[in-house]
């Protein structure tokens, strides 16, 4: 298994932690959490960065590399919503959109086809991953760690209700967006399933 995938693997199990640890009833959970995510973000961007500029793509890394993302990305949203952070209906459509784009990309892989991604989808996943970030930083301003950050998201324009919403709605905007334009663009795909 090259350096990508172990990358992806291990972004995998990241995520397992993270969930793990943001369950638990201690004093600095928010923080670690934030903290695991980034990590677990940071692995996601190079994973693929060495997997192109070394030639190391694999067909296990375009198949696993985007399932991991989903799982990390379904995660944090869950975990975020649970905070009562971010409406429901808006992590049903993110959840929505990640299922229904996997089972294309199962769809293509018993035909033959390897569906990367696209920059929109490409776009979809900054926004999801700044979204969370955000939303993980504001849970983790209230500990020590990040207490710092308290007075910023304390600002009219910077706070969950206002800034938190926009970004919110830009996200779900670009999610459903880029899963229209996944399956339009690969619809020749779905009249042989």
């Amino acid at each position: 298994m090259n350096l990508p995938n172990q990358l992806t693997m291990l972004r995998l199990v990241l995520t397992m932690v993270f969930v793990g640890i943001t369950a638990l009833p201690f004093p600095w959970v928010d923080s670690a959490g934030l903290i695991l995510f980034i990590i677990a973000s940071i692995t996601d961007y190079l994973d693929g960065y060495l997997a192109r500029k070394y030639g190391l793509v694999t067909t296990f890394g375009k198949l696993m590399d985007p399932l991991v993302d989903k799982i990390l990305m379904c995660a944090a949203f869950v975990l975020i919503a649970c905070e009562g952070m971010i409406p429901g209906w808006a992590v049903v459509v993110i959840l929505s959109r990640e299922f229904l784009v996997t089972g294309l990309r199962l769809i293509a892989t018993a035909q033959g086809a390897i569906l990367a991604a696209d920059s929109l989808g490409k776009l979809k996943t900054i926004l999801q991953i700044t979204a969370a970030i955000y939303f993980l930083l504001v849970l983790a301003a209230q500990e020590a760690l990040f207490a710092f950050v308290r007075p910023l998201v304390a600002l009219r324009w910077l706070a969950p209700d206002t800034f938190g919403l926009m970004l919110v709605a830009l996200t779900v905007g670009v999610t459903v967006l880029s899963g229209w334009r996944y399956f339009w663009v690969n619809r020749a795909l779905l009249k042989d399933a």
